[in-house]
């Protein structure tokens, strides 16, 4: 078996698994302990995750971290949840009215541009050590400053004219900056909108310079002798460096 020394992978992971599942998978399959993702995904999402094998990829995890994002959103509206998406409880429930296409992207468009977000409190932002889920699962609520972050584009790309009765999703296209929690922009959205909202579908299609399109599908990690086909898909460090600049 050939050695692996170090390179970055793209991977699409699928829904349900965690981020660091799949480091696991890339553990084992490599044999090397060193290994770490540029940016989490929850086990609800899906898309493009990058995977950095190896103490020389390993050191461009921030620098990948970096780069504008682009996602594919379901928002279900008419619904909040504790945690702003599925994985959390119902706690506020609203009939949704009928929304024209007009009020719709009235909406959408005045998030363009710079915003001041407040981290959610089911994330993994940390306080004196620790991820905020781990208070806000005991109870504790530990209020985070807003930040600054960048909507570039945002833009609705269902068909249906009409929001209301039964019609009760928005879907969304959504590039940002580092740092942005789409749950968070849904809740917002759905607030603006007058009928509330949580995040019921992400997929990462975009990070940087990477795409989903490249990535090598996390459902095959099931499959035996899958190594030769994911380290085809491997990237030196030199090669993502130069991307990089």
């Amino acid at each position: 078996m050939t050695e692996f020394e170090a390179g970055v992978f793209l991977i699409d992971k699928p829904v349900g698994p965690s981020s660091f599942s799949m480091v696991r998978h890339v553990r084992r399959i490599l044999q090397m302990k060193k290994v770490g993702h540029a940016g989490t995904l929850d086990p609800f999402a899906s898309g493009l995750l990058i995977i950095c094998a190896g103490r020389p990829a390993t050191r461009m995890i921030s620098s990948l971290m970096e780069g504008e994002k682009e996602y594919l959103a379901t928002l279900t509206l008419g619904k909040e949840t504790t945690t702003q998406d599925p994985e959390g409880e119902v706690v506020a429930e609203c009939e949704v009215e009928t929304l024209t296409s007009e009020f719709v992207e009235e909406c959408l468009q005045s998030f363009i541009g710079d915003q001041q977000q407040v981290p959610p409190a089911y994330s993994a932002l940390k306080h004196k050590g620790k991820p905020l889920y781990h208070y806000a699962r005991r109870g504790i609520n530990i209020k985070k400053e807003p930040r600054t972050i960048f909507i570039n584009h945002l833009e609705r790309i269902d068909d249906s004219t009409l929001l209301g009765g039964t019609a009760n999703e928005l879907k969304i296209r959504v590039v940002c900056s580092k740092g942005t929690y789409i749950r968070t922009l849904a809740a917002d959205i759905g607030r603006k909108l007058g009928c509330g909202a949580y995040l019921s579908d992400l997929r990462r299609i975009r990070s940087g310079v990477f795409l989903v399109d490249d990535s090598f599908p996390g459902d095959r990690f099931a499959k035996e002798n899958c190594r030769h086909e994911f380290l085809a898909g491997a990237l030196s460090v030199n090669d993502v460096s130069n991307l990089l600049q």
